[in-house]
């Protein structure tokens, strides 16, 4: 029987878009049937509730009360708490796992790293970066920028998604020889049909599932039958049209091939 877990998730303590407490988070996966979560909450250059005008210091320690919530009340009832989070760039937006406080403290710098500085300094710091939901586009977007350069892999699907955008995900994944992932985004728990990733082995650190990721080891994804089957229109409308970001992270366009069979 597989490990499952929450990759990809938010609290009210951290993001602003947050409506759950870690302690409500933790319950409802553990009745769920989940092994654990990796609380993502949003960073500075995203949908933070921190207020950026705090010292530094000050700042983090508020940043990691979501997840110090959500694992005070793991540890009560048996469910595997990690941290994460999520930082924003130009509307992409990346998950990267492997941190601690204490590194987080010493290097104030991280909240003016450029995409490439970031995966640099994560793995220099034993972790791994995973683009969130690369294809969506939302209104504060002016364009869909996957950057694949910048990550240790994708996250394939994201429950907060519309299909077509996993569906490209995973063709680009699949075409490309990815390391792929899958979370729910939840903000709000309880919720339907949560996400996640089904694993082999059960984690004891976050290194653990870096470790995963980076050696490119087996990753079941826990999402709906079916989730991936929509082909869409191989010429989507300009509001959809994706970006490579290149070594510069530079847009350059994309043709859609991802759309397609093959």
């Amino acid at each position: 029987m597989p490990f499952l877990y929450e990759t990809h998730m938010h609290t009210c303590l951290a993001s602003a878009c947050g409506k759950s407490t870690g302690k409500e988070h933790a319950r409802f996966y553990k009745e769920a049937g989940f092994t654990g979560i990796i609380m993502t909450d949003h960073f500075f250059g995203g949908n933070t509730a921190i207020d950026r005008s705090l010292p530094w210091e000050e700042r983090i320690d508020l940043f990691w009360r979501g997840y110090e919530d959500a694992k005070e009340e793991g540890d009560r009832i048996g469910l595997d708490v990690f941290f994460g989070l999520e930082q924003n760039f130009s509307g992409d937006e990346y998950l990267v796992y492997g941190l601690t406080k204490e590194y987080m403290k010493a290097h104030p710098e991280m909240e003016r790293w450029t995409r490439r500085q970031q995966l640099e300094e994560v793995h220099r710091a034993g972790g791994c970066v995973i683009q969130a939901h690369p294809f969506r586009i939302r209104g504060y977007m002016n364009c869909i920028r996957v950057g694949t350069l910048f990550c240790d892999g994708i996250e394939a699907a994201n429950r907060g998604n519309e299909a077509i955008d996993d569906s490209r995900a995973f063709r680009m994944g699949k075409r490309e020889n990815l390391v792929m992932t899958a979370g729910s985004d939840n903000h709000n728990s309880p919720i339907d049909g949560p996400y996640g990733v089904e694993l082999e082995k059960r984690l004891t650190t976050i290194s653990d599932y870096v470790k995963i990721i980076r050696n490119r080891e087996y990753i079941g994804l826990h999402v709906p039958a079916g989730r991936f089957a929509v082909s869409g229109d191989p010429e989507p409308d300009e509001s959809h049209r994706a970006y490579m970001l290149d070594k510069n992270e530079k847009e350059t366009e994309m043709v859609n091939q991802w759309m397609c069979d093959g």
